[in-house]
């Protein structure tokens, strides 16, 4: 029996590995750690009729907004890792990362909280209703533009009559024109800062 336990044991003991995940979070708008946010990470795996999960760790980012985690884990297993964004986040880089088979690990997560602005197009060279106009945005630290919004036609003006709800940091817009058979494009920029209603972008065509 004593050797049955051990060669059990030692199973066991060769399923599993130590590896190392380095959790961090920082603000992606200035570039600050977030301290104090709850981390955990997950287990799955595939059972006979549905797949199983588990929490193998937990806790919060300390004063400097990072985390080391070391354990022995299953090999044949997979591992998610997520962070708790803070309080009224409008940008979320990742939900969960997953490390894969690597033995040590970093997973970076960046947050942007709420701003708010508003938005001012006018077409103050309008030549008539063959005019044409679309924009689309981003944030300075994500790579992907929102999509084009709908052409705008004629002599368009609008003025935001409320406030409307944006990541915090640089936002770029881009706008592209079209006028007597001439498209023109314009970009330009405007930094937001969190909870605050002072942001009003103005697009002159």
């Amino acid at each position: 029996m004593k050797y049955l336990f051990i060669i059990s044991l030692l199973l066991f003991v060769s399923c599993k590995k130590e590896r190392t995940f380095h959790i961090t979070a920082k603000n992606a708008a200035t570039g600050e750690p977030y301290p104090g946010l709850s981390f955990e990470i997950q287990r799955s795996w595939s059972g006979a009729f549905e797949n199983h999960y588990k929490s193998v760790g937990s806790g919060f980012l300390n004063e400097n907004g990072e985390v080391y985690f070391t354990k022995r884990l299953h090999k044949n297993s997979s591992y998610s890792i997520s962070v708790a964004p803070p309080p009224n986040t409008c940008y979320i880089s990742d939900t969960d990362l997953h490390p894969g088979g690597e033995t040590n690990f970093k997973a970076e997560f960046e947050f942007a909280e709420c701003a708010y602005m508003k938005l001012r197009i006018h077409n103050v060279n309008c030549e008539g209703n063959t005019d044409t106009m679309r924009f689309r945005s981003k944030y300075s630290y994500d790579t992907k533009w929102q999509g084009w919004a709908t052409n705008r036609i004629g002599c368009y003006n609008f003025d935001s009559p409320y406030p409307f709800e944006v990541a915090e940091g640089w936002r770029i817009y881009e706008w592209q024109v079209k006028r007597s058979g001439i498209i023109s494009t314009y970009i330009d920029s405007i930094y937001l800062d969190k909870g605050v209603n002072n942001g009003i972008f103005q697009m002159n065509y």
